[in-house]
């Protein structure tokens, strides 16, 4: 008699080869597109990583290719997908590769840790799609397949071992097979809220469905309120008409892309006070806040973001890098050849439709 985990693995497997979702990336084998995937999908859905899959791959085809672009051109082609450190992780993976292994994605866990952004769910992912090794990858969507079909008898709780119980469970043939039913079995099936338990293959071996708690597990904590936040950036033009712009710090929110001068508002701070300080500690310079021509609102994971924009010119000092990595002054219609987070390409179309 065949035991859970077989009939399980026999089903999932089944099932994917019928219904699995067509994805460029499982249209190869090769190592490298498997690993830009798998970084890319990281946070984000499927159906927003596509095209930039696409665009990255056309314009860095190789490791070699990533590895010899400019820090600029990778996150260009990155802007929009967000969380810019997979970018920068990313890059500097593939420059580390092509100095110490000649460009070669390495076949062991150790190494793929080794890795800059790369921790346990890529490099399980890495080794199990690319070079069929049994690897375990859990991601959200499986932690919630084997949580529903692992639970307690009555439904009620979790295994409390899942990382150690799904590396038991991916068998050693079609690792990476597997690996990817279970995680399109989570992102169509057995979704997070209102899964589909009629069409799902391991219906009659799910405890949690059994006693009516689908809904419930994995157990969820309640997220916080999203706290608004206030900002300001500064469109500083010198005598030529160019414009101010800065590169924000590798670390930290959006980091290494480039900016209009500005920053947060400490609470109960005007926002041109809030213009004029953040500008001096960014360059080291004052400047004279002129008209305020409007704002553009961001969404970002930890909060929302209202950015008030004003006119300004430098009213004594120079530029200088501070708590900046850098600065230039550059026309409008050159700002489309460096990457810009999207709210700063929202003041951009502000100015835009001032012109």
């Amino acid at each position: 008699m065949q035991s859970k985990r077989q009939v399980l693995v026999r089903r999932l497997l089944d099932w994917y080869d019928r219904h699995h979702r067509p994805l460029p990336w499982r249209e190869t084998s090769d190592p490298y597109r498997i690993w830009v995937s798998e970084i890319m999908l990281q946070q984000t859905q499927v159906e927003t990583v596509l095209p930039y899959y696409e665009r990255f791959l056309e314009r860095f085809p190789t490791v070699e290719a990533l590895a010899a672009a400019k820090p600029d051109e990778v996150l260009r082609v990155w802007e929009g997908l967000g969380y810019y450190a997979r970018a920068r992780n990313l890059h500097a993976a593939a420059r580390r590769l092509v100095e110490r292994s000649g460009g070669r994605v390495p076949e062991t866990r150790e190494a793929l840790l080794a890795l800059p952004g790369i921790g346990a769910y890529t490099a399980g992912a890495i080794l199990s799609i690319a070079f069929g090794r049994r690897a375990a990858s859990i991601d959200g969507n499986v932690r919630r397949v084997w949580s529903r079909i692992f639970a307690s008898a009555d439904g009620r709780t979790a295994p409390a071992d899942l990382e150690d119980l799904a590396a038991t469970i991916v068998p050693r043939e079609a690792p990476g097979r597997f690996n990817q039913a279970v995680m399109d079995l989570g992102a169509t099936v057995c979704t997070p809220r209102n899964p589909r338990c009629d069409g799902c293959p391991l219906r009659d071996l799910c405890p949690a469905r059994a006693g009516g708690l689908q809904h419930v597990l994995p157990a969820v904590k309640k997220k916080a309120p999203v706290p608004e936040r206030d900002g300001t950036a500064g469109v500083v033009t010198d005598a030529a008409g160019r414009l101010l712009i800065v590169q924000r710090p590798a670390e930290g929110l959006l980091g290494s892309l480039w900016k209009f001068p500005g920053g947060f508002s400490r609470p109960g701070e005007p926002p041109e006070a809030t213009l004029e300080r953040t500008v001096r500690e960014e360059l080291g310079i004052r400047i004279r806040v002129g008209d305020r021509i409007g704002a553009v609102k961001q969404v970002y994971t930890h909060f929302r973001l209202t950015l008030h924009v004003f006119t300004g010119r430098i009213g004594r000092g120079r530029p200088r890098a501070l708590a900046c990595q850098d600065w230039a002054w550059a026309p409008l219609d050159t700002l489309a050849d460096r990457p810009f987070s999207g709210v700063d390409r929202k003041v951009m179309a502000v100015l835009a439709a001032r012109r």
